[in-house]
């Protein structure tokens, strides 16, 4: 029996890129702005793009707050995409300060312009922080062990804790929060459904987490 996936529809984020990425790893998808749909999930998908405020707002429309709060608290997999990522930390300085689900202790910061370009866009590669592994997370067991993702992005998750760190990667002299785990949930700064064969495994390894 093929896994079961929402994603999230709030009106943020590029659902049938993420939608298909899930099609070919063999997933059962459907996109949903339903809370009962989203709160019972078997996995649940965030994605996003855009503004951190903005994206809050919208969940918050439609009523996906707590929806999305209640399927973490099952301990079912979840996974949260580029701003869909940013969302589980507290809260965002971007344009202001905003609160976000509070699922990981920290902020959201601008990149800092020390001598790179911002927005980060392109191809990076991603590495554990040092003292960890990737053993049981969709990041576990890939062909190269610094592999190259697609990112997008001008803010940077900034956990407070390091053991929420997943994957760090380097931009110039700074160190992008590539990834961030705590329990059931995952989030990816990157776009694993951009990412080429190597974003079609994280997806299926996520899928059998």
């Amino acid at each position: 029996m093929s896994p079961r996936v929402v994603v999230v529809d709030y009106g943020v984020g590029n659902l049938h890129s993420v939608r298909n990425a899930f099609h070919r790893a063999g997933a059962e998808v459907e996109i949903s702005s339903d809370p009962e749909t989203v709160r019972n999930a078997a996995r649940l998908v965030l994605p996003g793009v855009g503004a951190f405020a903005d994206a809050m707002r919208e969940l918050s429309t439609r009523a996906l707050v707590e929806a999305v709060k209640d399927h973490i608290k099952t301990g079912r997999p979840f996974l949260g995409i580029c701003v869909g990522m940013q969302l589980l930390l507290t809260e965002s300085t971007e344009f202001g300060r905003h609160a976000g689900l509070g699922v990981i202790p920290g902020t959201v910061e601008k990149i800092p312009d020390d001598g790179v370009k911002v927005p980060h866009v392109g191809w990076s590669a991603i590495a554990p922080p040092r003292g960890t592994t990737w053993e049981g997370t969709p990041l576990r067991d890939l062909e190269s062990d610094r592999p190259m993702v697609y990112f997008v992005h001008s803010y940077n998750a900034v956990p407070s804790n390091d053991a929420d760190r997943l994957a760090d990667a380097s931009y110039g002299s700074v160190r992008i929060c590539a990834g961030v785990r705590r329990d059931n949930v995952f989030g990816f700064q990157f776009h694993p459904e951009k990412s080429g064969p190597v974003g079609l495994q994280i997806v299926q390894k996520f899928l059998t987490t």
